[in-house]
């Protein structure tokens, strides 16, 4: 039997503890700033001890950037060629920009990037599987005209950033219909942006994916591949108004035009995602590409914590190969939302995560089982999480309802945690201090 310590905690004490835990940190330079007045904050870096993306030499992002490498950017083009390089640069996001846009700033359609003569109603015709079959992938001209109207969007929705960049919103700013890739870069800071929709245009359909089938699509609103020293902090990822929910029925499978919100993969190693609100999304976060990639071992460090999970149907996150450490979160899940609840932690091959200090509220339909899901995973650290207000051992109840059970080991080290809540006091302090404007000086 686990011993939970039960704390708890005044309300003066909790609000001096979140005040010195969001106060700007001694290495923000706000005197050498020259981006827009009130928003130093851009030169602050990952502060010492604050999860993974803070150890071996940290994470700095740009905020040793030269003052000719200080921009806002306005526009999808803009933005796209602002953040390239490995030069140190800060890059202001004012306003909102759409990445579904062209130069001109013209609004693309779904019909814009087909080519080809792709048409949905020609691939739902050719890939039936009354006529295809189920027992193999879809191939021919319909299917290349498929991956060419993809590859179109691709090209515009696809915004690579490189190393050394510290990419910030300004007040209300917004990202919608980007996959914002850290692809083989490093050292790189998103704080204070709402990014929205990555939708694709053209999923594939695969029937040997799984019993029945499914759906599949590129493009995540963040994708860290191969990626190091990253910090993920303040922003608020979601499928915004185009839920995956309200999408048809083909071949008696969902019809899914998102794939993950915040995905960590490739050898992604050293990151930290702090007071984040993700919500509204299916397949949230995967850390961890593949059961066949063994390259990750050693890898895929991660730190999860003060980040709001609402309404989230599954990955949140789930792991393979590496060492995660999720503590203090709050998830939330709204009777009758319009994702499936599936489970919370994954638990993959090799992994090791420790899941401690969160807080869950859940309607009575959701088994407390189901928050662990089983992914062929062996081993865990859960302690201290707490249901609807009340202590519950997610992991003894998970084993007692599932085979085979997963086996409780000892946290690993070091599990770098600058600042940690009791767990009775995550629910108010996530709540009033996750998303973008509650970053810095944008109180």
């Amino acid at each position: 039997m686990k011993r939970i310590i039960a704390l708890t905690v005044s309300a003066t004490a909790l609000f001096a503890t979140t005040a010195a835990l969001t106060a700007p940190t001694a290495s923000a330079d706000r005197s050498s700033h020259s981006g827009p007045p009130g928003l130093g904050v851009a030169r602050q870096v990952l502060p010492s001890g604050d999860g993974w993306g803070s150890s071996d030499g940290g994470t700095t992002g740009g905020s040793r950037a030269a003052r000719n490498q200080v921009r806002t950017v306005h526009t999808r083009d803009q933005l796209a060629a602002a953040v390239t390089g490995d030069t140190p640069k800060i890059v202001y996001v004012q306003g909102a920009i759409d990445a579904n846009t062209d130069s001109a700033g013209r609004k693309l359609s779904c019909a814009d990037y087909a080519r080809d003569g792709y048409t949905l109603q020609s691939y739902l015709a050719t890939y039936n599987p009354a006529v295809w079959g189920r027992d193999r992938e879809p191939a021919g001209p319909v299917e290349d005209a498929r991956k060419a109207s993809q590859e179109a969007q691709a090209a515009r929705v696809n915004i690579p950033i490189g190393s050394n960049t510290t990419l910030i919103g300004m007040r209300a700013a917004s990202i919608t219909g980007a996959d914002l890739r850290i692809d083989g870069a490093h050292n790189v800071i998103i704080r204070g942006l709402t990014i929205t929709d990555a939708n694709d245009c053209f999923p594939s359909w695969d029937p040997t994916d799984g019993a029945e089938g499914n759906w599949n699509s590129e493009y995540d609103t963040v994708s860290l591949i191969g990626a190091r020293h990253v910090w993920v902090d303040h922003n608020d990822l979601s499928d915004g108004t185009n839920l995956d929910a309200n999408q048809p029925t083909y071949f008696g499978r969902p019809y899914q035009s998102h794939d993950g919100l915040l995905d960590i993969t490739n050898g992604s190693d050293l990151v930290t995602v702090s007071y984040n609100r993700l919500h509204d999304h299916d397949k949230t976060m995967l850390i961890g590409f593949s059961d066949s990639r063994t390259a990750d071992q050693g890898t895929l460090r991660v730190t999860l914590h003060h980040n709001l999970f609402r309404d989230l149907g599954q990955r949140v996150p789930r792991v393979r190969f590496g060492q995660v450490d999720v503590y203090n979160n709050y998830y939330v899940e709204t009777p009758g939302d319009a994702y499936e609840y599936i489970y919370s932690w994954g638990i993959g091959v090799q992994s090791h995560l420790v899941a401690e200090h969160n807080a869950f509220t859940l309607p009575p339909e959701i088994p407390r089982s189901s928050v662990i899901g089983y992914y062929k995973g062996t081993v865990m650290t859960e302690n201290d999480n707490l249901v609807n207000g009340r202590p519950v051992d997610l992991l003894a109840v998970h084993n007692a309802a599932t085979d085979p059970d997963i086996a409780e080991i000892p946290a690993f080290a070091p599990l770098l945690r600058r600042t940690v809540h009791p767990v009775q006091a995550v629910p108010h302090v996530v709540s009033a201090q996750a998303g973008p404007k509650h970053l810095g000086q944008q109180h």
